[in-house]
C-alpha cells in the first residue's frame, strides 16, 4: 500500500478537515516564499483537494 493510499484511508469521510489541512499547508508555503509560487501552490492545492474529495473554495489571496 502506497503512502497516498494510506493518507486517503485516514481522511476518508473527513473531506472538510483534509481541505483545511491543504489550505493551511499552501498558506504556509506562500508565506515562506512571499507568494512567489502562489500559482503553483494553488494548482497543487486544487489537485490535492480533487484527490481527497474536498471542495475547492474560491481563494482570495490578492
Amino acid at each position: 500500500m502506497s503512502m497516498l493510499d494510506k493518507i486517503k484511508d485516514l481522511i476518508k469521510g473527513h473531506p472538510d478537515q483534509a481541505r483545511q489541512g491543504v489550505e493551511k499547508g499552501g498558506d504556509f508555503i506562500d508565506k515562506k516564499t512571499h507568494n512567489k509560487y502562489s500559482g503553483q501552490v494553488d494548482s497543487a492545492q486544487k489537485k490535492l483537494n480533487d484527490q481527497f474529495g474536498g471542495d475547492n473554495p474560491p481563494t482570495d489571496r490578492r
